[in-house]
């Protein structure tokens, strides 16, 4: 998957999310806004109420979105499967993506009541979401292959010389640039200083590249390999914290996500012993 295809895929999911959230938040506004007492006189109460076609479907389709999610990502990272078909990176994405859809179409299905046991499901589902926005930060920030797998200090390394061989390959450019590019003045850290101290780096070797006898091409697929090998500087600076974090989030994640899964089990033992049947 090349990067605009990359884009296409985050942004169609993003796109689904917004949009998706938009038309059930629009069509239910009326319901969505009434007090508790006054719902049952809306027109559409048997519609969008949890039992109701809309409301339980909202249910059942976020639930199995999270549970399809869950499953299917733990399935290709702990066991392989599909392995050969599918990245783990990209299926990251699409856990997040089905796992942020789910949550919210269960939110709708709540009708945002939450009582007794069930807003201990749903507040350990937000932890879950929330925990997982910054998991996904955090799996980021590790320095990856393309298939996801964390690379080793001795693969970084290999990287970063291979990088210095192409950009050097070319002839036109100066020592000055180089050095440059290859030996910043300043160690890379972590904070706004040296984000601003990047984008400085950056704007010189753009000027310095603009004086040399290479083609735009050239220029444009230096600077890309630039930007990338600054990355992969920044990522290494960190990359101890970085790893501890993630073993720390795992402890906050999975529990929650235990949590949730085992209330969820009750709440539809429970409401299938009291006579509700699946509508569909």
């Amino acid at each position: 998957m090349n990067k605009t295809v990359h884009r296409i895929y985050i942004s169609s999911m993003v796109t689904t999310v917004i949009g998706v959230t938009y038309y059930v938040a629009s069509t239910g506004f009326s319901y969505y806004i009434l007090p508790l007492e006054e719902r049952f006189y809306h027109a559409s109460y048997d519609w969008f109420k949890p039992s109701g076609l809309m409301g339980q479907g909202l249910g059942v389709i976020g639930t199995a979105m999270i549970a399809f999610g869950v499953a299917i990502y733990i399935a290709r990272k702990r066991h392989g499967f599909m392995e050969r078909y599918i990245r783990l990176k990209y299926l990251l994405e699409f856990h997040i993506f089905l796992c942020t859809l789910g949550p919210i179409l269960v939110l709708f299905h709540t009708t945002f009541k939450f009582g007794g046991i069930v807003s201990i499901a749903f507040w350990s589902m937000v932890a879950v979401v929330l925990s997982g926005v910054v998991g996904r930060y955090i799996y980021i920030q590790i320095p990856r292959t393309i298939e996801g797998r964390e690379l080793s200090i001795q693969e970084i390394q290999s990287r970063r010389e291979e990088f210095e061989e192409q950009v050097s390959s070319h002839g036109s450019i100066s020592k000055s640039t180089l050095q440059l590019i290859f030996k910043p003045d300043e160690k890379q850290s972590w904070g706004i200083s040296n984000f601003f101290r990047n984008i400085k780096r950056r704007s010189q070797i753009k000027s310095n590249l603009k004086q040399t006898q290479l083609s735009s091409s050239e220029k444009v697929e230096i600077l890309e390999m630039v930007n990338e090998e600054m990355s992969l500087a920044s990522k290494v600076g960190r990359l101890q914290q970085m790893q501890k974090l993630f073993k720390y989030w795992h402890v906050v994640h999975m529990p929650f996500a235990i949590i949730m899964l085992i209330i969820v089990l009750i709440h539809i033992g429970v409401t299938v012993t009291l006579g509700y049947k699946w509508i569909f």
